[in-house]
């Protein structure tokens, strides 16, 4: 399959936090009610949800998209072994379509303060 886009974006976690602080609406536009807390209801690390951002990020870079796409479109989910995807819908499944993206690829990082991502999309 060739690809189509590759996207990469690092989030600083701690200036993330304070963000997500000072605005604690913002969380609720950029985040699924999934992504916000744990399958168990506990709510997401700082870390987790600058990873997760990151991705979305990642991936608006990956489709080459220079705006018009909600955030709650594309929704980071973890399957039983721990390995991220992403759910697309929406204004970002619309992106997608019109670049003949088949499938997405993700990996998440954080450490040292910094949570990063990176995103393949492919035909």
């Amino acid at each position: 399959m060739p690809v189509v886009g590759v996207g990469i974006d690092v989030v600083p976690v701690e200036r993330f936090a304070a963000v997500l602080r000072r605005t604690p609406a913002l969380a609720a536009r950029l985040f699924t009610a999934a992504e916000r807390s744990t399958p168990a209801g506990a709510p997401r690390t700082a870390e987790s949800l600058a990873a997760r951002f990151a991705a979305k990020e990642a991936l608006a870079k990956a489709l080459g998209a220079g705006g018009g796409m909600s955030w709650i479109d594309a929704e980071l989910l973890v399957d039983d072994a721990g390995r991220p995807r992403l759910a697309i819908r929406g204004t970002v499944q619309a992106r997608a379509d019109s670049l003949g993206v088949g499938r997405l690829h993700v990996s998440l990082s954080h450490d040292g303060g910094v949570a990063a991502a990176t995103v393949i999309a492919e035909s």
